[in-house]
């Protein structure tokens, strides 16, 4: 299974390289001037505008680097109501897909997305750490590869179409190092514990059923979210302790 691209937008808006795939009936790949391959994004940040245009829905999500521009199409889709609906501005996660057309030899990029969840200020820092970890890693290859050669295809491809250099991957890490500074020191463990037990609640109240709802859908929408397992797990252990909720069946969680 594909996973899915963490960047940031400052870094995505600057890519003009698409790159089919090897199966001709799935889409292309977006490659970014950090070399990262994007199809499949994992995005976080404050969705600042809504706005319906014909059968479409604009929306644009901020980052501390710049702004994704998000179009959805089919005004009346499930998907699209809820992004109509969600509260401006409000931090989100979105799961889509990267597009890029060229018109006029400017590149044009933009998500499909497929998927919003509202988050806390607290899950979209730890999108952001992530993707400052995730992105340095990248950076780091790349500058490998320019001081002692690669042979990488998914490095000498974008190194052999953007005009990298020393000074441009210096850019991008600068970008990421001013992305972090946006994230406040660490809470307390005290707080951290709250905000994830508060998450991990939400979603149980929010999609329960009459048999409750499973731990592994639990663990799922909380790792959505940036929750590590081992915090989901230890999460639902407290709760079950302190008769916030009980499991009505093996596997299952319900609030009391």
């Amino acid at each position: 299974m594909e996973g899915a691209t963490r960047v940031f937008a400052g870094e995505y808006n600057g890519s003009s390289l698409s790159v089919p795939d090897k199966d001709s009936g799935t889409p292309s790949w977006v490659v970014t001037p950090g070399g990262a391959w994007c199809r499949s994004l994992f995005l976080s940040g404050a969705l600042t505008e809504a706005t319906e245009s014909g059968d479409m829905v604009y929306s644009r999500m901020s980052d501390p680097t710049g702004a994704f521009d998000l179009v959805i199409g089919g005004r009346n889709t499930p998907l699209a109501e809820i992004f109509c609906t969600v509260p401006i501005p409000s931090f989100v996660t979105v799961t889509g897909r990267a597009q890029m057309y060229m018109k006029n030899g400017i590149a044009h990029l933009s998500v499909r997305p497929d998927y919003i969840r509202i988050v806390s200020r607290a899950i979209r820092d730890q999108w952001v750490l992530a993707t400052a970890k995730s992105t340095l890693i990248r950076l780091h290859r790349i500058n490998h590869a320019l001081i002692n050669s690669s042979s990488e295809s998914d490095i000498l491809i974008p190194v052999r179409h953007y005009p990298i250099t020393r000074t441009s991957l210096r850019k991008l890490a600068a970008m990421v190092e001013d992305a972090v500074q946006t994230v406040p020191p660490p809470a307390t463990n005290a707080s951290l514990q709250t905000d994830v037990r508060t998450r991990v609640l939400d979603i149980i109240s929010a999609g329960h059923g009459p048999r409750g709802i499973s731990v592994e859908e639990i663990i799922r929408l909380s790792m959505e979210s940036g929750i590590s397992r081992e915090a989901v797990i230890a999460a639902i252990e407290s709760l079950v302790t302190e008769d916030e909720c009980y499991q009505p069946q093996k596997g299952f969680v319900k609030p009391l």
